[in-house]
């Protein structure tokens, strides 16, 4: 059976985090459910009459406007990103260097580059599904969100960094300039958008 609370949190796991209107929604829907119990109807009753949590969600949601991301600001959090990469990635390699034999230090330095890539990668996709965000973002104050909204799925994550492996970054940047959205190629395909985390900032996992 579902409680009040498992309901409201459901409600709340597809709505921004970033906003104050995911705290005032949820004491507004608190107080509507205990409202109608105190004149005597069921909490089943209750939840029934409110729908389905992601419609629900999808109604308020569609109250947000989506501001997009200036590209200045964006490219500021991309700089930040990297410089946060390389602030974890040169210690390590560093350390691989002092620790192997002169003669590997040619494949020390390929292995780093792969290596730092791929953990950039694995870093920016995990960031983005779960939080949201990256460091940079947060600190831009960006979030990533589908084009309604909603939180990316961890297939909109990957296909939005695709162009970083295929090297095809800058490229793909360059439309962020002209599209109305402010969208790269990779963002359009994967149906995703960077906003202000003000306007329409992403669910936080539940």
């Amino acid at each position: 059976m579902t409680t009040a609370d498992d309901y409201i949190n459901r409600v709340l796991s597809l709505l921004p985090r970033a906003t104050p209107m995911r705290a005032q929604i949820a004491v507004e829907l608190r107080g509507h459910i205990e409202e109608r119990v105190a004149h005597g109807q069921p909490v089943d009753a209750v939840l029934r009459q409110l729908g389905d949590p992601s419609r629900l969600a999808e109604s308020y949601l569609s109250a947000v406007p989506l501001e997009p991301a200036p590209f200045l600001a964006r490219a500021a959090a991309k700089l930040v990103d990297v410089a946060f990469a390389i602030a974890l990635a040169v210690p390590l390699a560093l350390l691989t260097w002092l620790a192997l034999p002169e003669h590997w230090f040619p494949f020390a330095i390929l292995a780093g580059v792969v290596g730092g890539t791929l953990g950039f990668c694995i870093y920016t996709i995990g960031a983005e599904y779960w939080m949201g965000q990256t460091v940079g973002k947060r600190l831009a104050g960006l979030q990533v969100v589908q084009e309604s909204g909603r939180p990316i799925g961890l297939g909109q994550s990957i296909v939005r960094l695709l162009p970083v492996p295929l090297q095809i970054f800058w490229i793909d940047v360059l439309f962020a300039l002209f599209t109305d959205r402010r969208q790269r190629a990779f963002e359009m395909l994967s149906k995703t958008r960077v906003v202000r985390a003000t306007g329409g900032a992403p669910a936080e996992r539940a």
